[in-house]
């Protein structure tokens, strides 16, 4: 690998690490990290098992499971029958949560445009360009 590309990579994910961190500071009251990305995740997917779920956050499902479980007590996620298998269930967002998942958005969102709009103009151009390339690295069609 070339020694530039090689620093690059080091600097990029140590930076978005940072602004990941410093955004799940931001408007996430009484929920932690991994319930407010299950919780988009559910909002914006629709309703699905732990294990999808599990698999798309990444985690295994007994640490799921306990997010989940905190969710459905929380009032923002409620289980329904799987209309497909009746021993399993679904994991649906509530109005609640769908409410609590903008919300999260929102500040974030809020956050992030407030530390763009301190940059230099070129950086925030090298962004906006950057941005097809950090959207196919993860896999996200660009917009």
């Amino acid at each position: 690998m070339d020694a530039e590309v090689e620093d690059a990579t080091a600097r990029l994910y140590l930076a978005i690490g940072r602004l990941a961190r410093l955004l799940r500071r931001t408007g996430s009251p009484g929920l932690g990290p991994g319930a407010v990305s299950a919780l988009a995740t559910l909002a914006r997917c629709g309703p699905m098992r732990l294990g999808d779920l599990a698999n798309k956050e990444g985690v295994a499902p007994p640490t799921l499971s306990r997010i989940v479980a905190a969710l459905v007590e929380a009032g923002y996620v409620k289980r329904e029958p799987d209309p497909q298998d009746g021993r399993a269930w679904l994991a649906t967002p509530t109005p609640e949560g769908e409410t609590m998942v903008s919300g999260v958005r929102s500040a974030r969102v809020r956050e992030l445009q407030r530390r763009i709009e301190q940059l230099k103009p070129e950086h925030v151009a090298a962004l906006v360009n950057a941005l097809d390339a950090l959207e196919t690295l993860v896999g996200e069609e660009s917009k």
